[in-house]
């Protein structure tokens, strides 16, 4: 069995499950905004309230998972994109802060803060992440050590930003199906109009980025060229994509929450596909990209952290399974809640 490979699904399965979960409650945080009344952004608050602390663990496990299994990597990765980082680590430190912090004063101006400081922290870390995603495709300057050498100018270029762009929309789309389920009332027809806007905001930003990535990074196609079966990734996306908008329309907001959650799955696995077998790629000297194999640890490291993987993920997944069950439904505000 090839361990790296295996660490290397593992990392997008982490990534997915990240992007899925916490991408509706970012998109609920960029949407806050449209709410009217505090009540309104107390629902909004309270879809997300039991759930968006246990959902960021899934991008501390895949950070965890990376360190041990590619500790080249996460050293280039974590240095060379040190500001961008701490961005977003201020970021989400921020919205936890904003989130938590709204409630304990009851008084519109320290609400109302509060509300922008939801809204600016999660479009911010939406984006930065969708940067992130961007540059690895796009190629950063490493040395032959691989190490970084370039500056913030080399990791904002025109395709970095776009996906960038590309993910606050998606996200504002998956958070807007995700209220719709969770809402009622006016509040919820306002919502329906969002996730019009949110789909057709993502569509024409994914066709920007389908189109910039086919004519300015060619080697993003070659693992379909190597392997076919690749393309059935392709497929899933464009069926997954093609069937939110038939769902919005025929008010079946579950089934275009599990389309959208499968387009988002279909992106970062063809982000995966694109990418391998490297983890970051370097540009203009593509011989000093770190791979899956020359930026790993051992084999036996390997194996090790696939029998805790194995043991450990089924507790996780169950845990997850039973807290969104838990919470099911439609919002009911009380005294005490957000």
């Amino acid at each position: 069995m090839d361990l790296n490979l295996v660490w290397f699904a593992l990392l997008g399965v982490l990534l997915a499950g990240y992007a899925i979960l916490d991408g509706f409650d970012l998109g609920v945080g960029i949407l806050h905004p449209i709410a009217r009344t505090d009540a309104e952004r107390r629902v909004m608050l309270n879809a997300i309230g039991p759930i968006w602390d246990g959902n960021e663990v899934w991008l501390v496990t895949f950070g965890g998972a990376m360190f041990a299994a590619f500790p080249e990597a996460y050293a280039t990765v974590f240095s060379g994109f040190y500001l961008a980082f701490m961005a977003v680590l201020f970021a989400l430190i921020f919205r936890a802060v904003s989130i938590e912090f709204r409630g304990k004063l009851d008084h519109p101006a320290w609400r109302t803060a509060w509300d922008y400081g939801f809204f600016g922290s999660s479009l911010l870390a939406s984006f930065l992440f969708g940067v992130a995603v961007g540059a690895s495709m796009d190629g950063i300057p490493l040395d032959a050590r691989g190490v970084f050498v370039g500056s913030l100018v080399d990791q904002l270029g025109v395709y970095p930003l776009l996906v960038g762009l590309m993910t606050v929309a998606l996200f504002v789309m998956h958070g807007a199906i995700y209220l719709y389920l969770k809402t009622e009332g006016e509040l919820q027809q306002r919502i329906h109009e969002w996730m019009w806007h949110g789909f057709g905001f993502f569509l024409i930003s994914y066709l920007l980025v389908t189109i910039f990535t086919l004519a300015a990074i060619p080697r993003a196609t070659r693992t379909f060229v190597e392997h076919p079966w690749a393309w059935s990734v392709v497929v899933l996306n464009v069926l997954a994509i093609a069937n939110i908008p038939r769902a919005i329309y025929l008010h079946r907001p579950g089934y275009a929450f599990l389309s959208s959650s499968a387009a988002i799955a279909a992106l970062v696995g063809l982000f995966g596909i694109a990418l391998f077998p490297n983890l970051v790629t370097s540009q203009p000297f593509v011989e000093n990209s770190l791979t899956i194999y020359n930026a790993a640890s051992s084999s036996k490291t390997l194996g090790i952290m696939a029998l805790i993987a194995t043991c450990g993920m089924p507790f996780v997944l169950a845990y997850t399974a039973i807290v969104y069950w838990a919470f099911r439904g439609k919002v009911q505000l009380e005294k005490h809640g957000y």
